[in-house]
């Protein structure tokens, strides 16, 4: 018999902990520019000793500390301060500059104040249909019941529960519960409630009088092999042409699988560019996007508490630690605005030709490249671009975009992988839909215009775009 017992044991381990600080410079320079000014306002409202700059105030003074962070505790506060008031002039002027590039008012802030107030919060699918409920005939208990159903609904308009699941944990009878569902699958939009695809689309071609046709037979008992476009099969069963299973399935294509969708799909993610590619006198330029970042400085109050003979050493110990914090906080959003720009610079030296021409000139470019060029880690490259975007003459992309492994193409030239999968799309776009191109096919015909590229990876190029293979996107037409 094993005997067991607890008992306690002391181990010694190397284990690498992030500081705090360094945590929080790791994470102003990952997150998008309007998490960031989330992130500032929250340490706004820990931290005393740092205040927001009024726009009006000309002189912008954002004070940051060379090196408090981590530096030695015996170092006199007037020193310290002497420190931030000799950064000040190169920080003001940074600003300045700034401003001269994104003018910026109180006017400018209550336009946008203004804007995002009036944006209208679209209606959810449980709202729409508990709306449709409240006019509905039933009773006070059965739109009880309609609420919980309604409540049960996923957002693709699915009812994500069975009827029988219902009747078992609410104690109601199921032709109860059947007749009340039969009311909400009236409701718009066509198909909701519906427990599964083919009954979903049963009941729009219902509602479309079209109960009795070959469309509804195909839905009802071929609807797997209407996915697999084994045509073929389906005209042997119903005994029509190929043709005509052809247009059923072209019909049956317009109907909405997610009755749920637009519900789900109307609310709109908004983004804000962190820089823009803008041309200036024949050249481009990067602009970094501040506007949303606040302009912080020192509290002089707290200056004057820590000058003044009378203030206690604990208030002075408390705002020393307040202050080096600041500091740090203001030191870490100005590296992190470098850092993207600095990136940001290096992608407009590598892409200019994709600037002026479009995504055929989109050359190869590797973070670890990027971070050689500026001697930083390739970490801090993949963490500077995630969830950024930048503003161009061609459209908003995410940083990442200009990111990407290369071929070399016939002529010695890199070109960037997102190129041949334009080729792939243009060439699928514009392919005979009664002979559509194998990937073989499309190897061949990218291998005349230059690019060397294998079949598998077209094949895995394909997949990525979702570009069904030959096969089924084979259309049939009368001969």
């Amino acid at each position: 018999m094993v005997n067991m017992s607890l008992s306690q044991t002391q181990q010694q381990r190397l284990q690498m902990v992030l500081a705090p600080q360094l945590r929080q410079s790791l994470e102003f320079l990952q997150v998008p520019i309007m998490e960031l000014r989330t992130l500032i306002q929250q340490e706004l409202e820990k931290n005393p000793t740092i205040e927001e700059n009024p726009i009006e105030n000309e002189q912008i003074e954002v004070e940051p500390g060379s090196n408090e962070a981590e530096g030695d505790d015996e170092l006199n506060f007037d020193e310290e301060f002497e420190i931030l008031a000799k950064l000040d002039d190169e920080w003001r002027e940074y600003f300045q500059q700034n401003q001269v590039i994104h003018p910026h008012s109180r006017d400018d802030d209550s336009k946008r104040l203004y804007l995002l107030n009036s944006m209208s919060q679209a209606e959810s699918l449980q709202e729409h249909l508990l709306r449709q409920l409240s006019l509905s005939n039933l009773s006070e208990e059965d739109r009880q019941i309609g609420e919980l159903m309604i409540g049960n609904i996923n957002d693709d308009g699915y009812l994500a529960i069975t009827v029988e699941e219902l009747a078992e944990t609410t104690g109601y009878k199921l032709e109860r519960l059947e007749r009340i569902l039969d009311v909400i699958r009236d409701f718009d939009p066509i198909g909701v409630g519906s427990r599964d695809l083919r009954e979903c689309l049963e009941q729009q071609l219902d509602r479309l009088g079209m109960s009795g046709t070959h469309a509804a037979r195909v839905v009802r008992d071929h609807l797997n092999d209407l996915g697999s476009r084994k045509y073929t099969n389906i005209a042997r069963s119903l005994k029509i042409k190929v043709e005509e299973v052809q247009n059923i399935a072209n019909f049956i294509a317009t109907l909405e699988p997610k009755p749920g969708r637009r519900f789900s799909a109307g609310t709109e993610q908004y983004i804000v560019p962190e820089l823009e590619v803008r041309k200036m006198n024949e050249h481009y330029t990067v602009l970094l996007n501040d506007e949303q970042i606040p302009r912080l400085r020192i509290s002089r109050q707290y200056r004057k508490l820590m000058e003044d003979s009378s203030t206690p050493s604990e208030v002075k110990e408390y705002i020393r630690g307040k202050v080096r914090s600041g500091t740090f906080l203001i030191k870490s959003i100005d590296q992190r605005q470098r850092t993207i720009r600095n990136i940001a610079d290096e992608i407009l030296r590598v892409q200019k030709d994709f600037f002026d021409k479009g995504i055929e000139h989109l050359k190869p470019l590797t973070m670890s490249a990027v971070a050689d060029i500026l001697g930083i880690h390739e970490t801090t490259v993949s963490r500077a671009i995630a969830n950024k975007y930048m503003q161009t003459p061609q459209g908003t992309f995410e940083m990442k975009y200009f990111f990407t492994p290369g071929y070399k193409a016939a002529d010695g030239k890199m070109v960037s992988n997102k190129t041949i999968k334009d080729a792939i799309t243009k060439l699928v776009n514009h392919e005979d839909p009664s002979s559509p191109l194998s990937d073989q096919d499309i190897a061949d015909r990218l291998r005349r215009d230059g690019f060397n590229v294998a079949r598998r990876t077209i094949a895995k190029y394909r997949e990525a775009l979702r570009i069904l293979p030959s096969h089924l996107r084979k259309t049939y037409t009368k001969s």
